[in-house]
């Protein structure tokens, strides 16, 4: 099966860009907006829309398969590509992409997914968003060559031994309304929660913690106040982007002390805290990690995961901190891994490894990276899902909870039928 023809649209992701720096450095929130300038480079204000842009090929058959180039919200921070802009990259597609698709076999993805990704342009490699697009859209169309979804497909080619498809456990995000979807989570049962977008001491942690340990007890609480059912027991999963570090100093044992601390409010819940600590490059950030996770292990008395994110930008990086047992769960951050063929290498190896595979992503993506991620995670059996896109919860858990669901129909039928 041959693509005849591509077409592009640019458009909308389901949140926004926002400058992480010009954040974490103190601005001051207006609402939905930020007050002050920007400082990360390419950023016009420290909230902006943020931009998809589309990529349909169009198969021989008629059938068009879809992939959507995004990037994450903190696009431009802790080593990630600059801001993609929508315009400019449909410009380029065009100009420098477009015809190497035409009269292309998709009749196998990874042989496919790996040339695009590694292609190099003028001498460099294509932006990591549009990377990403381009894999997804060159999934679905093997998929829909071969009459398989997209899930099987990944099995297939990368050798997967398992016969049984089934739900992946779904990380719910709640944005900075950090009560009202909680609620919303709890009602449809999430199993991991709320992400709480811990990304300012002042406002949201606490100069010395306090701000975040209160919300861990009335986390706690709500959920055996509001669970319908005593057997509801999610994992808490709170994202902190490093600010824990900062009002320690970046002192190891004192952030340990902290974590003991939220864990013990958690209970009866386990807890799993992203991104306790930011050093601001790969090395140290992952020394860090490493050495607060040993001194988590040798505490039996201490019920708290660490999960890496910032300076896992890469399939590269994600084995780097999976080999140096740097946190107990590594988030494949799937926008900003470039090919989508990366996700799955990447996905595969924390498992092997013994790590956590979080299959993440970001609330700056579309409902179908959300779909194809979904897919790959449900291929590579992660341990957890995110909901995405979006920051208003119910629309990210419906997209990632039916995807699965209709996939798992899907071949379920076929398999009744007598099909492969």
């Amino acid at each position: 099966m041959k693509i005849v023809d591509v077409i592009t649209a640019p458009g909308f992701t389901g949140f926004y860009f926002d400058d992480q720096a010009a954040i974490k450095a103190g601005a001051e929130q207006d609402h939905f907006t930020y007050e002050g300038e920007a400082v990360t480079p390419h950023f016009k204000a420290i909230r902006q829309a943020g931009e998809a842009l589309s990529i349909m090929l169009v198969l021989e058959n008629g059938m068009t398969a879809y992939g959507d180039a995004c990037a994450v919200q903190y696009s431009g921070a802790a080593g990630r590509d600059r801001l993609f802009d929508a315009l400019d990259q449909e410009a380029y597609f065009h100009e420098h992409l477009k015809e190497r698709f035409i009269g292309l076999d998709v009749d196998h993805f990874r042989q496919n997914a790996e040339h695009f990704d590694r292609l190099l342009i003028e001498g460099e490699r294509i932006h990591t968003a549009l990377r990403y697009g381009i894999t997804q859209a060159l999934l679905e169309a093997t998929a829909k060559a071969k009459g398989l979804t997209m899930c099987e497909i990944v099995r297939k080619e990368y050798r997967i031994e398992d016969d049984e498809y089934r739900l992946i456990p779904i990380f719910a995000q709640s944005g900075d309304d950090r009560y009202t979807n909680v609620d919303k989570m709890i009602i449809k049962e999430v199993e991991v929660l709320p992400h709480a977008l811990i990304n300012s001491v002042r406002h949201k942690l606490g100069q010395k913690g306090e701000l975040l340990k209160e919300y861990v007890r009335w986390l706690r609480n709500r959920i055996l106040q509001k669970r319908l059912r005593e057997d509801y027991h999610p994992i808490l999963h709170l994202d902190v982007y490093g600010t824990i570090g900062m009002i320690f100093d970046e002192d190891i044992e004192a952030s340990y002390r902290y974590l003991k601390a939220l864990s013990d409010t958690a209970e009866p819940f386990s807890l799993r805290i992203e991104g306790p600590i930011d050093k601001g490059n790969r090395e140290d950030t992952m020394l860090a990690l490493k050495a607060l996770k040993e001194r988590i292990d040798a505490d039996d008395d201490c019920h708290v995961e660490i999960v890496a994110d910032e300076w896992c930008n890469t399939l590269e990086d994600v084995k780097y901190f999976a080999d140096n047992d740097a946190a107990h769960m590594v988030q494949v951050k799937t926008p900003d891994l470039g090919g989508v063929n990366n996700s799955i290498e990447a996905l595969r190896y924390c498992l092997k490894k013994g790590v956590g595979a979080y299959s993440g992503g970001s609330c700056n993506e579309t409902n179908i990276s959300a779909e194809v991620t979904t897919s790959i995670a449900m291929a590579t059996n992660a341990k957890q899902c995110l909901a995405k896109p979006g920051m208003g919860s119910d629309e990210g858990i419906m997209i990632v909870k039916n995807h699965m669901q209709r996939t798992l129909a899907l071949i379920e039928n076929r398999r009744k039928k007598g099909g492969s």
